[in-house]
């Protein structure tokens, strides 16, 4: 059971019975057809602060870059495709976030009880705690809500390209000298660190698509 319900002007707030990265498993085929799928499989990553802040200290605004003793690298939309399983091409994810909120929840989430529903409810969930995730890791901003009005077309947009411009705006604020916290998906960032230094990560268990389920 998977709830939303508008806390201010701008966010929504779950609230949820179980683990937000369990899903009814006769939703299965409305999860593939929406494209979030696979990182629907890959749970919840705990947090590695020490790995985050060193990533954090290295990374160069201006060039969208880290700064190792070996050279520049970053995180590219091939990772995030293999590591999150996301597509990297299609539609923008964009749009207007000056609408009122006034009726957007019953249009977009609550108009009958049906899988494609609880699907939107599921990717909404994936927003605010793996893709698109706040310092809270509770909410989710409700200017998403629009792009998933239309069931049909939730899997032409490119959520990589909109999770990775995340994950880059992230970094510079966290970079800035009086940033205390990092927000972002910060799944794909650690993940990205352990298979690009694999000296530093947990040995995987398995071989699974994709990468952040290992």
């Amino acid at each position: 059971m998977i709830k939303f319900c508008f806390q201010s002007s701008r966010n929504l707030h779950i609230r949820h019975l179980h683990q937000i990265d369990s899903y009814d498993n006769r939703v299965e085929e409305q999860l593939k057809a929406s494209g979030f799928y696979y990182v629907s499989q890959i749970g919840r990553i705990v947090s590695h602060r020490p790995t985050v802040d060193a990533l954090v200290e290295r990374w160069r605004p201006k060039m969208h870059t880290f700064h190792l003793p070996y050279g520049e690298c970053t995180i590219t939309l091939e990772d995030v495709a293999m590591i999150l399983g996301l597509r990297t091409d299609g539609l923008p994810v964009t749009g207007s976030t000056d609408h009122s909120t006034s009726g957007l929840e019953n249009e977009c989430l609550a108009q009958f009880v049906s899988k494609e529903i609880y699907v939107k409810c599921h990717i909404m969930c994936l927003f605010g705690t793996t893709l698109f995730s706040d310092k809270s890791g509770i909410s989710v901003h409700w200017k998403y809500l629009p792009l998933l009005r239309d069931f049909s077309q939730i899997h032409k947009f490119s959520w990589g390209s909109a999770c990775l411009a995340h994950m880059y705006r992230s970094l510079c604020r966290a970079s800035r000298y009086d940033c205390k916290d990092m927000d972002g998906p910060l799944a794909l960032l650690l993940v990205w660190a352990w298979i690009r230094m694999p000296t530093i990560g947990p040995l995987p268990v398995d071989t699974s698509f994709p990468l952040a389920r290992r």
